[in-house]
């Protein structure tokens, strides 16, 4: 690695191990301080509709654009070239079913903004750190998008050649700064907004992406107490009462 910039090595070095801190450490004293306030803040009591169809479009978009982030940056190139995947082959899955993902997630996202936003009580109950983190949100879907098509649809650059390298590098503690330094601005935006993000996630609602019901699986399906402890059944999940 040549010299690089304080600047590049503060953005894409410093800030970055910063960012892994306080999400880890954010976490567990999020999870310690605050655990009944692990939850999503769900608003649907005040509307239900727009809901229903804003957060299925979201989630399912989401989910599809992180499993190709799983492929895109953890996949070395090196590797899809070996099981015969061409570059033309690979960039034409990755825009199209990308395209889908994406589609499928900002619509979801724009649903769920208007009705946050258009509702009354939706809008009442929206506090400070859901504004911040709706805003990186989408600042980070928009400029992942024109990352996508102006420098890689439209135009020449690999980002498996750049970012996707110093993506895996950073999680070997070896990240070359030089590698996102080099690479177009949106893929600089992204990169940064995503930091950003998941910055705040600990203190916003998106904890629940860590949560699962996992309780229910062995929790007995109606719990009560018998008057008589002479005729307590000894079933899976039931104490006894000492009266």
């Amino acid at each position: 690695m040549t010299d690089v910039s304080t600047l590049d090595l503060l953005l894409w070095v410093v800030l970055p191990y910063m960012v892994l801190a306080v999400f880890v450490l954010g976490h567990v004293w999020r999870f310690r301080a605050d655990r009944f306030g692990w939850t999503t803040r769900s608003s649907q009591i005040y509307e239900s509709r727009l809901l229903s169809i804003g957060s299925p479009l979201f989630h399912f978009g989401i989910i599809g654009i992180f499993f190709g982030h799983v492929v895109g940056l953890g996949i070395p190139k090196s590797w899809t070239e070996f099981l015969g995947v061409s570059d033309h082959l690979y960039h034409l899955m990755a825009i199209t079913i990308g395209l889908a993902a994406a589609v499928a997630c900002v619509g979801g996202l724009l649903i769920l903004l208007y009705r946050r936003r258009t509702n009354t009580r939706v809008f009442g109950a929206t506090t400070a750190g859901d504004k911040l983190m709706y805003l990186m949100l989408s600042l980070t879907i928009l400029f992942g998008l024109l990352a996508t098509i102006v420098h890689s649809a439209l135009g020449t650059y690999d980002y498996r050649e750049g970012v996707s390298i110093w993506f895996r590098e950073f999680w070997t503690l070896r990240p070359d700064p030089e590698l996102m330094g080099q690479a177009p601005i949106f893929f600089q935006l992204h990169i940064l907004s995503a930091l950003l993000l998941f910055g705040i996630w600990p203190f916003t609602r998106l904890v629940h992406v860590f949560a699962a019901p996992l309780g229910y699986l062995t929790r007995p399906y109606i719990v009560y107490r018998s008057k008589d402890p002479r005729k307590e059944a000894e079933r899976r999940g039931w104490e006894k009462v000492k009266y």
